[in-house]
Order: structure tokens, then C-alpha cells, then sequence
């Protein structure tokens, strides 16, 4: 019988569910500190929009329970389920990412479409179908591993996959969504078996392919030039960033104080959203920020851990699935605050878990409700003592119950 088969039958089987409190932890850490600095950061804007000040927290709370519902839900969907219907869920993030581009049912705000308007409620399509198409890259990586560990041929396809979503991605446009599909899959795939020098070749390829994006495209050469010198015209083009490290520089080690921002007054843009870490710093201080990094730190360590036991255990797709859960926070987050701190080109990008985000919010939950089903599969087989470490897994798993 092959492990695959045992496997299958051994989640299939009932019993006692089996969550990660670790990661629990973890998760309830950023949401809650993003709760505080959502509510800090959009009273002042709440309250001139909408005569309201807590009016973005009584959104962000609503997004959160919904979130914690749809990560309820995917805990009980086995990773079994998500890899036959690999193929299928791929042709849904494909639909949704045309379906934005179509006058009447995308919806344009900004001047991006990005958005699918259902019940009153602006979906932005490419956060489920970044989703989507990673569970696809999983099943593929485990599919293919052969071929990918033989040469670039079998890196090539997902490859050319990556770059159509690439593609349909920048039609939006959404160059911060696109960039991180990306990184995240090559990372899938180097995981996977993928040849280092293969990976490099190709990488290296994107990367001249989007410096001539940005080349050719005036309003992101114009963001690229402002990010390498923002004070050169910090009321134009340059505003959003010179007011972000504004609100970095005065936070100093322990900050001016929860709620005593100066900058988030409409000085800064998108201070709740994209901005939120800016807004941090400066009320929280080195001290906020340092608490912050280490949050997002020990997630990405947290979901490395859980893949790898999930590998050593033979269940192969579902470490994937955590493996990519874990470079995508890790990516996404990094970017965000590199952009907040003037490291990086301006990306509209929200900070994960934290920012005030529906979208964003709403499918890194239910992310969290994968992971979750990765670490209660892996426990439940390691009951039947596998390796050292699913074996541990196993025995902290039955401390914690007890």
C-alpha cells in the first residue's frame, strides 16, 4: 500500500480535531495589535467621513469573524480534497481575474479594476486567486516532481503559468499582487525539487522583465524615480513616503503614545491600509515595531515548521500548502514595511492580518484554516509514530489536550 493511499485513509478517519495553539497564538497576536492600529489610525478619517470614528474597527471586527468563519471552514476540508481539485480551482482564479477586466462586472476604483462587486461588497478578486493558483503550483509540484528535479523543462510550465497570472495581474493593474504570486511560486518550486541554478536562470529573466515594465510605463518609473528620492519633491510625488518616514522618525524607541499620531491627521494617505505600519512606529516606537516583526518572524518560522514535518511524514502536497502559506506572509509583510520604511517602491500592498483590508483580511484567515487542517493531518497520522519529529508533534499535541 502506498503512503499516499494510507494517507488518505488514515485523515479520512474521525477523531479528535487537533489545532496548532502556536499558531492560534500567533494569528490572534497580529489581528488583535491590527485591531488597535486600525482603530488608532482611521479615527480621525472615520469620523469626518462618516461622522463615526469607529466606524473602520466596526468593519474590521465584522471581516474578522467573517475570516475566522471561512478559516473554520477550510479546517475541516482535507488537503486531499484541495489537490483533486487542483485543475478546477485554477480555472476559477483565471475567471475571476478576466472577470474584473469586463465593463459591468469589475469595478474600477482609483483607477484600478481589481474589485468584483457582490451584495454591496467590493471583492478583490486577485486575493483569492493568488490562493487559488498556489494550491494549483502544490498539486503540480507534487505531480511533477521528477520532471522538476530533471532540468528546466519541468520548470518551465509552472513558470509559464506564473507569468500568464503575471499578466492578467498587471491588466488590473496590481503590479504588488503580481510580484508576490511570483516570488511565492518560484519559492513552491525551489521547494519542490526545482534545480537552484534553474530557478536563478530563470528569476533573473523576470527581474529584466520587470525593470522593462517599469521602464515603459511612465506612472511606475515615476513611483520608482520618488522612492529613490522622495524629498526631491515631497508635496507631489514624493508626499506619501516623506510622510511615512516622517511618522517612522518620530516614533523614536517607545513612541509619542497609542492614538497621539500627528501624521495619521490626513497628513498621511491610506494611513489605516497600506501605511499602517507607519502609523505603528510612530505611536509604538523601535519597541512596537520590533514586537511587530517578531510576530510576523515566528509565523513564517511556524509555518516552515509545520511543512516540514508535514514533508517528513511523506504527505507532500499539504507541506507545499504550509510552505507556501509561509513565504507568502513573509513576502507580502516584508514588502509592506519596506515600502513603509523607504526601501521599496510604493506598492499598494496591505500589511497581512493587520491592515484594514476586506479582501485581504478575509482570505489570510481562511489561509490560516489550511494551515491549521496541514498541522491536524500531520498529528493525526503521527499518531501512528512516523518520524522523531511528527512523533513530538504527536506527544506536545496530547500535552496541550491534556
Amino acid at each position: 500500500m502506498s503512503s499516499s493511499t494510507t494517507y488518505a485513509r488514515s485523515t479520512a478517519r474521525g477523531g479528535p480535531l487537533r489545532l496548532d495553539f502556536v499558531t492560534l497564538a500567533l494569528v490572534a497576536a497580529i489581528v488583535l495589535l491590527g485591531l488597535v492600529m486600525v482603530t488608532s489610525a482611521s479615527m480621525s478619517i472615520a469620523a469626518k467621513e462618516a461622522g463615526e470614528p469607529f466606524l473602520y474597527l466596526e468593519r474590521q471586527l465584522v471581516l474578522t469573524v467573517i475570516g475566522m468563519a471561512l478559516a473554520a471552514l477550510a479546517l475541516f476540508v482535507p488537503t486531499q480534497l484541495l489537490e483533486r481539485l487542483a485543475w478546477p480551482l485554477l480555472i476559477v482564479a483565471i475567471v475571476l481575474l478576466l472577470a474584473v477586466l469586463i465593463p459591468g462586472i469589475g469595478h474600477s476604483v482609483n483607477g484600478s479594476r481589481r474589485w468584483i462587486r457582490l451584495l454591496g461588497f467590493n471583492f478583490q478578486a486577485s486575493e483569492l486567486a493568488r490562493v487559488l493558483v498556489l494550491i494549483f503550483m502544490a498539486g503540480y509540484a507534487v505531480r511533477r516532481e521528477t520532471e522538476l528535479r530533471a532540468g528546466i523543462g519541468g520548470l518551465l510550465r509552472p513558470i509559464g503559468l506564473l507569468l500568464f497570472i503575471f499578466g492578467l495581474l498587471l491588466a488590473q493593474p496590481d503590479f504588488g499582487a503580481a510580484s508576490v504570486l511570483l516570488v511565492t511560486g518560484f519559492g513552491v518550486l525551489f521547494l519542490a525539487g526545482a534545480r537552484l541554478r534553474d530557478v536563478l536562470g530563470i528569476a533573473a529573466a523576470c527581474v529584466a522583465g520587470l525593470a522593462l515594465l517599469v521602464w515603459i510605463e511612465p506612472y511606475r518609473m515615476r513611483r520608482l524615480t520618488s522612492f529613490l528620492d522622495p524629498w526631491a519633491d515631497p508635496f507631489d510625488s514624493g508626499f506619501q513616503l516623506t510622510q511615512s518616514l516622517i511618522a517612522i522618525g518620530r516614533g523614536e524607541w517607545f513612541g509619542v503614545g497609542l492614538g497621539e499620531s500627528v501624521q495619521k491627521l490626513f497628513y498621511l494617505p491610506e494611513a489605516h491600509t497600506d501605511f499602517l505600519f507607519a502609523v505603528l512606529a510612530e505611536e509604538l516606537g523601535l519597541v512596537g515595531v520590533t514586537l511587530t516583526l517578531a510576530l510576523f518572524a515566528a509565523l513564517v518560522w511556524r509555518s516552515f515548521w509545520i511543512a516540514r514535518a508535514a514533508f517528513e511524514a511523506g504527505h507532500k502536497f499539504p507541506a507545499y500548502l504550509a510552505a507556501g502559506f509561509g513565504i507568502w506572509i513573509g513576502v507580502q509583510s516584508l514588502i509592506n514595511i519596506g515600502v513603509n520604511m523607504g526601501a521599496l517602491p510604493t506598492k499598494g500592498l496591505t500589511l497581512p492580518l493587520m491592515s484594514y483590508g476586506r479582501s485581504s483580511l478575509i482570505v489570510a484567515l481562511a489561509w490560516i484554516g489550511i494551515l491549521l487542517r496541514v498541522y491536524h493531518e500531520t498529528v493525526s497520522e503521527a499518531r501512528g509514530a512516523a518520524t522523531p519529529r511528527t512523533r513530538g508533534l504527536a506527544q506536545r499535541d496530547a500535552e496541550a489536550a491534556a
